[in-house]
């Protein structure tokens, strides 16, 4: 008698039993742990929106490795407004935080008023 229209068994693949990826070696974990000593182990955190960086929403990258053109997924906030978080604190950003604005505005408005007496007095 013949079979016709039944398939013979499918053959196995490499693939069909590795559907989540190969084991590491030891020496892939041993070498994980290294690069990943090299990276702050805390979170970073976005201080115009409170976003927290997650590495795995973005490529699988450290917040280090990313570029000057990295942006904060929910606010577009450029990279430098990003700041460590040490447990409930968060630091200062890596654009030296608010201090400098404040500084160059309030040494901005002394010299329109110093500017301002003088016209007076000289005009």
């Amino acid at each position: 008698p013949t079979t016709r229209g039944i398939a013979p068994p499918p053959a196995t693949s490499s693939t069909s039993l590795s559907v989540f990826g190969k084991r590491k070696t030891e020496a892939q974990k041993a070498e994980e742990a290294e690069r990943a000593a090299q990276f702050w182990a805390g979170e970073w955190v976005c201080k115009d929106c409170g976003y927290i960086y997650n590495r795995g929403e973005c490529a699988g990258m450290y917040f280090e490795e990313q570029g000057p053109g990295f942006r904060c997924p929910q606010c577009s906030g450029p990279r430098r407004r990003y700041a460590k978080k040490v447990g409930d604190r968060v630091g200062t950003t890596l654009d030296g935080g608010d201090g400098p604005i404040l500084l160059f505005s309030f040494g901005g408005l002394i010299a329109t008023i110093a500017f301002g007496v003088w016209a007076v007095q000289n005009l």
